[in-house]
């Protein structure tokens, strides 16, 4: 019988993982971080858009899977906030595309503050130089 010690195996090269791909492509332990709170947000988006998917198609019975009844508020949440981190912004139908001011139109705004303005008329200053004193004059003219 042949030793089987004497015969050499050759070493198979483990392939390298993810993390250590990542710790090649950025040196810089901060750019580390950045990407892998990148990865961890997509995950989460992915996460919540997959549970809101589910909140609100119906499953073909072959699935065998029951229909969720959740209330979706808090994923919801969840997606739009994640989705701010990456700077979309979600906005509401019908609103105004100028600013997002809640609903109210420029008009209306301009309206609502002409009313405010004749309602209680007064005016604020702002004093940047300290200290100052106000005081009435007690000067009394004839």
């Amino acid at each position: 019988m042949p030793d089987t010690k004497d015969k050499k195996t050759p070493e198979v090269e483990k392939k390298p993982g993810f993390l250590s791909k990542l710790k090649d492509a950025a040196e810089d332990k901060e750019e580390q971080m950045m990407i892998l709170s990148t990865f961890v947000r997509l995950g989460i988006l992915v996460w919540s858009g997959a549970i809101l998917t589910l909140a609100y198609v119906e499953l073909p019975p072959a699935l065998k899977i029951p229909k969720q009844d959740l209330d979706p508020t808090f994923i919801a949440s969840v997606f739009t906030g994640v989705l701010a981190t990456f700077g979309v912004q979600t906005s509401k139908k019908g609103g105004s595309s100028g600013g997002g001011g809640g609903g109210i139109s420029k008009k209306d705004m301009e309206v609502l503050i002409e009313k405010a303005a004749n309602t209680a008329p007064a005016q604020t200053i702002r004093i940047e130089q300290a200290p100052m004193v106000i005081a009435p004059n007690n000067d009394k003219k004839g």
